[in-house]
């Protein structure tokens, strides 16, 4: 038996009719209608919903069935490779904007840039991209516990838009080789801190609201 004869079975066996089910998925009741058919596969989200709305196994849903186990492996690698190129996508925007504001200093002469570079970099653009990054990952369950992680790699580019700027510039004038300020680290924590957990906040509540549903 396939899977769209399971799923058939299934939901007559739960006594509900297609646009019933449709609605408890939150899908059309064609989309129920393709899958009994064959003419298209559910994927792992709706196969897991079946199964508590159908109170069958996913085992029982899925055995036997080679096609649609290739079908659920194509969709998790497709997933994974569009949630790789979104944290891509994350990381590449920070460095685009810590790149350009250092890029933007040493296009200045350093008295130039003055406390008006360091008021827009250090108290607007950075804090702001930071948080706003930091809660779209803290948002994403997809980068599990290692989001976290990124408060230190925040932190850390905090301090060293610091040291490549106002401090190596000084550096440069009076020949000599300062320590970083490792308390710059202090500003990147706190700003991705606030950012991890509005938006591990907002996950959670987003997750309830569906468990409720």
């Amino acid at each position: 038996m396939d899977i769209g004869q399971k799923v058939r079975a299934a939901r007559q066996g739960a006594k509900l009719t297609q646009e019933q089910a449709a609605e408890a998925l939150g899908v059309s009741r064609q989309t129920i209608s393709n899958w009994e058919n064959n003419k298209t596969y559910p994927d792992i989200v709706s196969v897991i919903k079946m199964s508590d709305l159908y109170s069958i196994s996913l085992d029982t849903l899925l055995k036997g069935d080679p096609k649609m186990i290739e079908h659920l492996d194509e969709s998790t690698n497709t997933v994974k490779s569009q949630r790789r190129f979104s944290k891509l996508i994350l990381i590449s925007v920070y460095m685009g904007v810590w790149a350009l504001l250092m890029i933007l200093f040493w296009c200045f002469t350093p008295t130039d840039a003055g406390i008006g570079y360091s008021l827009l970099t250090f108290y607007l653009l950075l804090p702001v991209v930071t948080v706003v990054l930091s809660f779209l990952i803290g948002k994403d369950e997809s980068w599990g516990r290692f989001r976290w992680g990124m408060i230190a790699f925040f932190a850390v580019m905090y301090l060293l838009m610091d040291y490549g700027t106002f401090s190596l510039a000084n550096n440069l004038t009076f020949g000599k080789v300062n320590v970083p300020d490792f308390e710059t680290l202090i500003p990147g924590a706190v700003c991705s801190a606030v950012g991890m957990a509005a938006g591990s906040i907002a996950n959670l509540m987003q997750y309830k609201k569906k468990a409720q549903q």
